[in-house]
C-alpha cells in the first residue's frame, strides 16, 4: 500500500523520466557506436571499442565538405528567416491591415503542409522559371519552410509582451529607434532566438525539400542517406554525437546565464 502510494505521489515525475529516456535513446546509441570499429561496411554491431573515428572525424570521402555545406546553409537560411520572420510577427501583432487574416493563415501552411508537396512546388517553380538546381534553390526552399516557424515563434512572444512599457519608454523622451533597441527588442529576444534555433535545427535536418531541390548538391542529411546504401561510416555517429552534445552545452549555459539573471534581479 505504501508503495502505491509513493507511486502516485511520483507519476508525473516518473513518467516524464521514461519519456524523456524514450526520447534520449536514440542518441545514446548513436553515441555508443561511434566508438565501434566495425569488421565490415555498417556500422551495426558492436564489434570492439575504437576512438579511430574520434580521432579523424573527416576520414570519409565528402562527409566535411557535405557539413559545412549544410552549416552554410543553415546559418543564411537562419538569418533570412529570422529577419523576415520578426517582421512579419512584429506587423501581424502591432498593425491593422487588409487582408491580415488572410496571412495569418497563410502562414501555418508550410508548417500544415506535407513536405513533399512543397519540395514538389518549388522545383516544378525553379524548373519554369529555367533555374539551375544547387546550392541557391535549397537556400531558398529552406528559408520558405523556416519563416512560418520564426513567425509563429515571434509572434507568440510579441503578443504577451506589456505595451505600457514602450510607451513608458516615450513618456520618457525616448525615439521610436531607442525604444525599440532598449526596450521592445531585448523583450522579444527570446522568442527570435527561439525561433532561430527552431530554424537552423529544420534547415540542418531537412532531407525531403533538400532532396528535390539540390540537383548534384550533397548536404549532410543525403549524404547520411547515401551512405547507408552502401555502408554506415562511423564518422557519421561521431558527427551526430558531436552536434547532440553542442546543442545539449547551448541549452545548460542558456539555463545558466537565465538562472544568474534571475539571481541578480531577486
Amino acid at each position: 500500500m505504501a508503495f502505491v502510494n509513493w507511486l502516485k505521489r511520483h507519476f508525473v515525475v516518473i513518467a516524464g523520466l521514461f519519456t524523456l529516456g524514450y526520447l534520449l535513446l536514440p542518441n545514446v546509441i548513436v553515441t555508443i557506436f561511434s566508438f565501434n570499429d566495425p569488421k565490415g561496411r555498417f556500422n551495426y554491431e558492436w564489434q570492439k571499442f575504437s576512438t579511430d573515428a574520434w580521432t579523424d572525424p573527416c576520414g570519409v570521402s565528402g562527409l566535411c565538405d557535405s557539413l559545412t555545406l549544410s552549416l552554410q546553409i543553415a546559418l543564411w537560411a537562419t538569418l533570412a528567416a529570422t529577419l523576415l520572420g520578426a517582421m512579419i510577427a512584429f506587423a501581424l501583432v502591432r498593425y491593422r491591415f487588409r487582408a491580415r487574416g488572410a496571412v495569418n493563415s497563410l502562414i501555418f501552411l508550410p508548417m500544415a503542409m506535407p513536405e513533399v508537396v512543397m519540395a514538389a512546388s518549388l522545383l516544378t517553380l525553379f524548373l519554369n522559371m529555367g533555374i539551375q538546381l544547387g546550392f541557391w534553390t535549397i537556400l531558398i526552399a529552406h528559408i520558405m519552410f523556416c519563416l512560418s516557424f520564426v513567425v509563429i515563434a515571434v509572434k507568440a512572444r510579441v503578443m504577451s509582451m506589456d505595451p505600457r512599457l514602450e510607451q513608458a519608454a516615450q513618456d520618457l523622451y525616448a525615439g521610436p529607434v531607442q525604444t525599440f533597441l532598449r526596450v521592445t527588442l531585448p523583450i522579444a529576444a527570446p522568442g527570435i532566438a527561439a525561433g532561430a534555433l527552431l530554424a537552423f535545427a529544420l534547415s540542418f535536418d531537412d532531407f525531403i525539400i533538400t532532396n528535390f531541390n539540390a540537383g548534384s548538391t550533397v548536404t549532410f542529411p543525403m549524404f547520411v542517406w547515401g551512405s547507408a546504401q552502401r555502408g554506415t561510416p562511423v564518422q557519421i555517429n561521431v558527427i551526430g554525437t558531436a552536434m547532440f552534445v553542442i546543442a545539449v552545452l547551448l541549452v545548460l549555459v542558456s539555463m545558466l546565464i537565465s538562472n544568474r539573471r534571475n539571481k541578480q534581479k531577486a
